[in-house]
């Protein structure tokens, strides 16, 4: 496989992706604002996409692509992987249906405990009314999921990862739609976000149906049979359930963060979600690409008992990984107002929105290379089907951040909780290389660390310039369309010509070391 050409795939899809998300939340900031119904909205948003990386992308994923990959390279081929994969489907669909409808039954109760609905009983009822037309998205994205990881193990990475990018244009859509109404026909704020709730679901149809297509045209044929637990069903279940302990401290971290918001002045659910896309466009370009694509190559090598190529897959995506992931959020951490005000700020979302916004992300970066290194280290461990390790990690993990959001919370608020979720994440990654290490899984290079540390003074030296171009740019950040797209342009084009230009020139980049990662490699 080439890494760089399969990460290349499925980064330059989820960027699209990401850009999609982006200009859907830009549209979002200046329709509806930063407010109690948006709070309302992201919550119920969240709480499916909880479930979605807890049981599909998280436990399901990690379980079932080295299973349905083992059976469909070995003897058996694709007859025999075709039939894993609708007795999987079998099981796992009558399994989510049924959670959608427990959840969906005691949404009042989710939301009581999540700490919403404390202000008055409309807020109440308009929070569980968004999380029960959302919910069902859960049973259609999972079902994506299951279609993606077939997908994946034949190296067919580009529909699993464009999918995203359907439920990106129909939300648009519903919001260009809703200003309209808003404009033209007296709609309210809380109707538009009705709306908004409804497209989440129809856009999880199209998707499930583009996903289909694409594993019929493979020749897999998916189709449901009578629900049964077979050898084989049951062994994913006895590998995922570790995963799913595990995914589920991430998760409840997430829903531990939302209870705390919700402990906070009104917008601060939605602030938190602003600054987390931006951070999150850098994590799921990288991160998740990496994370991705090193999966089955990583199980491929350890199977062949192969510890050089498995080293050499785990020290480039590591390279690759801080290369990218360094830069990115030295930029977002110094320019992080002005990045939220060319973005966001219009319409509905003020100055004041901005600007604690921007606060919150430039907290939240001081992680990202943390977010990163856990995408890229968790898959040594899936590879040699040990799920349990993370779920230590997680915990660990899980356990700091709610202690430090009880000690942040009341003197630093929205911030603090962005503080308390970097530091754990920090943690995360520690316990995750000490246990490689330990384990003699993997050892970091110190070559490698001595480019990491030549990419840190080419980050330094970019933070600078980035500081002085930031200040010559103060009053284009909230001006005009054209001067914002001109000041973006700038910094961006600033960071990237600094950053390269230095990195090249203290050795953090080479020739080699780009043909080292193009270079097709086997076991």
């Amino acid at each position: 496989m080439s890494l760089l050409k399969n990460v290349g795939t499925i980064g330059s899809l989820t960027m699209v992706s990401r850009v999609a998300g982006m200009a859907r939340e830009m549209i979002f900031s200046r329709v509806l604002g930063a407010n109690g119904v948006t709070d309302a909205w992201f919550q119920a948003f969240i709480i499916p996409n909880v479930f979605r990386r807890l049981f599909a992308e998280g436990a399901f994923s990690a379980a079932f692509v080295p299973m349905f990959s083992k059976r469909l390279h070995g003897e058996g081929g694709i007859d025999e992987a075709r039939s894993f994969s609708n007795d999987v489907l079998s099981v796992f669909l009558p399994v989510l249906i049924g959670l959608c409808a427990v959840m969906m039954l005691a949404m009042p109760l989710v939301i009581r405990v999540l700490g919403g609905g404390e202000s008055d009983a409309a807020t109440f009822a308009m929070e569980v009314d968004f999380g029960r037309i959302m919910f069902p998205y859960i049973v259609l994205v999972s079902l994506v999921t299951l279609f993606t990881g077939m997908l994946n193990s034949v190296s067919r990475f580009a529909p699993g990862a464009s999918f995203p990018i359907i439920l990106n244009l129909v939300l648009i859509a519903s919001l260009l739609g809703g200003e309209y109404a808003m404009n033209t026909m007296g709609a309210t704020l809380v109707e538009v976000a009705y709306a908004q709730a409804w497209a989440v679901t129809a856009g999880g149809v199209i998707q499930l149906a583009w996903l289909f297509y694409w594993t019929r045209v493979e020749g897999f044929r998916p189709k449901l049979l009578w629900p049964r637990i077979t050898p084989e069903v049951k062994r994913l279940s006895i590998i995922a359930l570790p995963a799913a302990i595990g995914g589920g401290a991430y998760q409840i971290n997430t829903l531990v963060q939302l209870y705390f918001l919700n402990q906070l002045e009104s917008g601060s659910v939605s602030y938190m979600n602003y600054a987390d896309r931006l951070n999150q466009l850098p994590l799921g370009i990288i991160g998740i690409a990496l994370s991705t694509a090193i999966l089955p190559t990583l199980s491929k090598f350890v199977g062949a008992k192969n510890r050089e190529g498995t080293d050499r897959i785990q020290s480039d995506a590591i390279e690759l990984a801080m290369l990218l992931t360094i830069p990115a959020a030295v930029a977002l951490a110094i320019c992080a107002v002005p990045f939220v005000t060319m973005i966001f700020q219009g319409g509905r979302f003020d100055a004041a929105d901005a600007a604690m916004t921007g606060n919150v992300l430039a907290a939240l970066v001081l992680g990202l290379p943390a977010y990163v290194l856990v995408k890229v280290l968790v898959p040594n461990f899936y590879a040699r089907s040990d799920t349990r390790t993370p779920v230590y990690a997680a915990f660990i993990s899980l356990f700091v951040f709610v202690a430090l959001n009880v000690a942040f919370l009341t003197e630093y608020g929205v911030v603090g909780v962005a503080f308390a979720s970097v530091i754990g994440a920090w943690i995360n990654v520690g316990f995750l290389y000490a246990v490689l290490v330990k384990r003699d899984y993997y050892v970091i290079p110190l070559a490698l660390v001595g480019r990491i540390a030549r990419q840190l003074v080419a980050a330094a030296a970019m933070g600078a310039a980035l500081w002085f171009a930031r200040d010559l740019l103060t009053g284009w950040f909230d001006a005009g369309l054209l001067a914002r797209l001109g000041a973006l342009l700038a910094l961006v084009l600033c960071s990237a010509i600094v950053y390269f230009g230095v990195a090249f020139a203290v050795g953090a980049i080479d020739r080699q070391r780009i043909a080292a990662l193009t270079k097709k490699r086997e076991p």
